[in-house]
């Protein structure tokens, strides 16, 4: 899947498109996204639907599979903020707050309001701001994004560690997916038992491997001439394009706008 994603980020149709633009435009609605309502971050999220499966032609089910993690994740962790118990005791102070409750013993248990309210927010800026990131994701290079950083004047132990945790990650997977290959071609995972069984030599045959390709890739550093900084050739062909900006300017004011535009009304409310 990573290689995958990695191949996307150096094929889609905004490949042309300078780095350091996809980069400004990415943070800024990764900004917004944090800053705003949930309609305005919902709006967000489609907007920049739009940009990456209809304008840079990543396919629709990557895309996604890739929100779906962000929702199953949030989903995990939302019902904590939207059930609460209180003593029945207690139970008048929660009447207004509660939308569903069962009274089980002692304890009331219900839906809070105000805790499923902060639930679909979080659920709508997590949705946002992970469209705004997988935009970078597969849009841009990491090697680009290392060398945009560079050009800003990041420190070069900052580029050179995201380059080396970079690498290493495609060193596990690699390493991984050739020892799960290996275990299930002797069916290591048939049964369950045995499943757990290949799962822990898998685990502690990774540590190992992982350890020699490090040590592998440290001595091809040093028969190279390694003096302490990574250093990446890359030809600068990239092109903007007028309308691309435009319409990054425009959504950005419009969400703005809308955002202000909303808190106004409340206000005039209030």
């Amino acid at each position: 899947m990573s290689l995958q994603l990695d191949t996307l980020a150096y094929t889609n149709r905004l490949r042309k498109l300078p780095p350091e633009h996809k980069l400004i435009f990415a943070f800024t609605a990764l900004a917004i996204s944090l800053a705003t309502h949930p309609l305005v971050q919902i709006l967000m999220a489609l907007w920049m639907g739009v940009w990456t499966v209809i304008y840079a032609r990543i396919p629709a089910g990557i895309y996604f599979r890739l929100l779906l993690f962000t929702i199953v994740f949030c989903l995990t962790s939302l019902p904590a903020l939207m059930v609460n118990g209180v003593g029945i005791a207690d139970l008048q102070s929660v009447q207004l707050d509660s939308w569903y409750g069962l009274t089980l013993g002692h304890f009331y248990i219900y839906i809070s309001h105000s805790g499923s309210i902060q639930a679909w927010g979080i659920l709508t800026r997590a949705l946002a701001s992970g469209s705004c990131l997988y935009f970078l994701m597969l849009t841009v290079p990491f090697t680009e994004i290392l060398q945009t950083l560079c050009y800003l004047r990041f420190p070069a132990l900052l580029t050179d560690l995201l380059l080396l945790m970079y690498r290493f990650i495609f060193i596990l997977l690699n390493t991984a997916n050739e020892l799960w290959t290996a275990q299930n071609s002797r069916g290591g995972y048939i049964t369950w038992r045995s499943g757990m069984k290949s799962l822990a030599l898998l685990i502690g045959q990774l540590l190992q491997r992982t350890l020699q390709r490090y040590s592998q890739f440290s001595l091809g550093l040093e028969a190279r001439g390694f003096m302490g900084e990574f250093r990446v050739w890359h030809p600068r062909r990239y092109r903007p394009q007028r309308r691309y900006i435009i319409e990054a300017i425009s959504g950005c004011v419009g969400l703005i706008g809308l955002e202000i535009w909303r808190n106004a009304g409340i206000f005039t409310r209030i």
